[in-house]
C-alpha cells in the first residue's frame, strides 16, 4: 500500500503545500542529510542511516518508509517496521529489535509497528510535522489492524538530573508534568503512553542510554 496524503499547514498563519509519502531510493542523499542536522555530535554519527540501510528499507517493507514535504523540499522522515510484540517481554535494545536498523528483523505477520526513527529537520520544526506523521502511522495501524504502534523514545532532558533521579523517577515527574523532555513530552502530546523504562536501549550520550518505551494502542481492537 503506498501511501500519500496532500494538505496545508500554517506557519504563522500562512498556509503552506505539506505531503506525507513513501520515500524512495531518490530520497536517499536529503535523508541522510536530515539525519545529520537532527542527530549532530556527541550523537554518533555512525547511526545516522547509510544508504544500504535505506535501501533495505524501501525494499523490506515500503510502506515503512515515510517522509514528509514542505512545499517541495524534504523536511522529516519516519521509519517503522513490524514486529511480534508480547507485553510480557519488554526489555530489547534498539540494534537487536531493528537488526542495526537494516529491519530484516521486519515480520509481515506482525501485531505491532514499531518506530525505527522519526527525524524533523531543525528549521521545521514549529510546524507540528511530527505529530503529522505520527497520525499517518496511527491509519497505517488501523487499516492493516494491527494491535498497537510502540517503539523507544529517547530521554534527552535525563542527563540533566541523573545525580539526583533514577530513569524511572525522572520520567515519572515528566508524566506528571514536574519536567518537560524534549521527546516523551512530544511523544505523549502524539498520544503516546510509557510502558517502562529500557535499559542500555541505545548509544545516547544525553539519554545516558536509555529510553522510555511508548504505546499507541489501535482504538479499534
Amino acid at each position: 500500500m503506498y501511501y500519500s496524503s496532500n494538505f496545508y499547514i500554517f506557519d504563522d498563519k500562512k498556509p503552506r503545500e505539506c505531503k506525507v509519502r513513501n520515500y524512495q531510493k531518490e530520497d536517499f542523499a536529503e535523508l541522510i542529510n536530515i539525519q545529520a542536522e537532527c542527530f549532530p555530535p556527541p550523537f554518533p554519527t555512525e547511526l545516522w542511516w547509510s544508504k544500504d540501510q535505506l535501501e533495505n528499507h524501501v525494499t523490506i517493507f515500503p510502506e515503512g518508509a515515510i517522509c514528509v514535504e514542505v512545499e517541495g523540499k524534504l523536511a522529516g522522515s519516519l521509519t517503522y517496521l513490524c514486529i511480534a510484540y508480547n507485553e510480557e517481554e519488554h526489555e530489547h535494545t534498539w540494534s537487536e529489535i531493528t537488526a542495526d536498523g537494516y529491519i530484516t528483523t521486519h515480520s509481515k505477520d506482525g501485531n505491532a509497528l514499531y518506530v525505527v526513527d522519526n527525524s524533523i529537520r531543525p528549521a521545521y520544526r514549529s510546524l507540528g510535522l511530527g505529530k503529522i506523521m505520527m497520525q499517518a502511522m496511527y491509519q497505517i495501524v488501523i487499516d492493516k489492524k494491527l494491535d498497537r504502534l510502540i517503539g523507544g523514545g529517547r530521554m534527552p532532558g535525563y542527563r540533566k538530573y541523573a545525580d539526583e533521579l533514577s530513569p524511572e523517577e525522572y520520567v515519572s515527574q515528566v508524566v506528571a508534568g514536574e519536567k518537560k523532555d524534549p521527546v516523551i513530552t512530544f511523544l505523549m502530546s502524539c498520544g503516546r503512553m510509557p510502558v517502562c523504562v529500557l535499559n542500555d536501549y541505545l548509544e545516547d550520550e544525553d539519554s545516558l542510554n536509555h529510553a522510555v518505551l511508548m504505546e499507541w494502542k489501535n482504538p479499534f481492537k
